[in-house]
């Protein structure tokens, strides 16, 4: 009876033993690659899995993570696992140095978002996954950087980025990986060359600088010009105005002054009886006498030499003491 408890207690925990290695829990987002006596058999997939124990084993994968050491430098390690992460991966790759077109070594480092689509080719069709990814990464960095000069590789990341994303992409698409994205963090020129470019974005920023300046002094001497042109116009045309209405109004004067002539002539007229008398006469001998007033003034010599002409006028006193009664 005894026996019989040995042997049965045996076969059971041979069960349990079995039954607790064929029994196989997969996280979600991996998946287990199983081969049988060697050769591939099946995906495990998320959740219970069953297998057969001995018989059934799963395939490992190399991995590789980054860890940060005591000095604070990233250190890179690669394990080996039998499960296989379908989510979305980063590498940071550290800083190499690379040679651009115009022959200037600079200084750059990559951060590479990869995705396993088909788990079979990840294992199968590559021996060492992080470390083919990381070197072919390195290499098409060189390349894509070597056809073009520091200024273009300074900046035309986007362009850089998309041209390593299609190649990368197509180089793995062999190994079952999708490149979803790359991006360069640094691009570090020697400290000459950084200090040349300080100094001609110095002077680039000084002559633009200097552009604007001597734009704003040409627009100021335009507006200035334009405002004394404008002032001097208005000037010359109040001017032109005055001198119009000045003529204007010495016109009115000479024309009232004429007909009021005009009409003291016709008084006189009507006065010495139409034209029996001349009143012309009379007023050029009114004018002679005024004139002869002002003669004698502003001299201390009294003594006047009337004109020839002025006998005549004398004697036409005596018709204007006739005109005056």
């Amino acid at each position: 009876m005894s026996g019989f408890v040995i042997i049965f207690s045996t076969l059971a925990l041979l069960v349990v033993i079995f039954g607790a290695a064929g029994l196989k829990i997969v996280q979600q987002s991996e998946v287990v690659i199983i081969e049988r006596l060697g050769k591939y058999s099946r995906t495990l997939s998320s959740g219970i899995n069953i297998i057969w124990p001995f018989v059934d084993r799963p395939r490992s994968i190399m991995w590789r993570y980054v860890m940060e050491g005591i000095d604070g430098r990233k250190l890179v390690n690669f394990k080996e696992l039998n499960r296989i992460d379908l989510r979305e991966t980063v590498y940071d790759f550290p800083k190499q140095n690379v040679i651009t077109k115009d022959n200037v070594v600079v200084q750059i480092n990559a951060v590479l978002y990869f995705q396993v689509m088909d788990p079979v080719k990840a294992v199968y069709e590559i021996s060492n996954l992080p470390d083919a990814i990381e070197k072919l990464t390195q290499t098409t960095l060189r390349n894509v950087i070597g056809e073009l000069e520091l200024d273009e590789s300074l900046s035309s990341r986007d362009t850089i980025n998309t041209k390593l994303r299609s190649i990368l992409d197509d180089a793995t698409n062999k190994w079952g990986v999708k490149v979803n994205r790359v991006e360069l963090q640094d691009i570090n020129p020697p400290a000459d060359i950084q200090a040349a470019m300080e100094k001609q974005m110095r002077a680039e920023r000084d002559r633009r600088a200097a552009v604007l300046e001597a734009e704003g002094l040409k627009r100021a001497a335009i507006l200035n010009a334009e405002g004394q042109r404008e002032s001097d116009i208005a000037r010359a045309e109040g001017e032109r105005q005055s001198a119009i209405l000045e003529a204007e109004g010495a016109a009115d004067a000479r024309i009232k002054t004429a007909k009021a002539e005009a009409e003291a002539i016709e008084l006189i007229k009507i006065a010495v009886g139409g034209d029996s008398k001349d009143p012309i006469q009379y007023l050029i001998a009114k004018e002679y006498l005024k004139t002869l007033e002002s003669l004698g003034q502003g001299t201390d010599n009294k003594t006047v030499f009337l004109p020839y002409e002025a006998t005549g006028v004398l004697s036409s006193l005596g018709g204007i003491k006739e005109l005056l009664k």
